[in-house]
């Protein structure tokens, strides 16, 4: 697939439709980590969050609190 290179405001840009978006498991708002090759080649590499056993112990303990009565009726 050939993109071109655009004119967004005062930078450029490659603007990628609905379907790339898909097939790369991308959404609005993902880091990108860009790496440039010798000879020009540009590789772009999702960086996902990374959760520590902290986060997510914190997180779980807000899900609790919040849904603590679905959680009840549900055990």
């Amino acid at each position: 697939m050939i993109k071109t290179i655009t004119k967004i405001g005062n930078s450029q840009g490659i603007i990628f439709d609905s379907a790339i978006m898909d097939l790369a498991h991308l959404k609005v708002g993902d880091k990108l980590q860009v790496t440039v090759h010798q000879g020009g080649s540009v590789v772009l590499t999702p960086q996902k969050p990374v959760i520590t056993p902290e986060m997510a112990r914190e997180t779980m303990k807000e899900i609790m609190k919040d849904y603590r009565e679905v959680f009840r009726r549900l055990s």
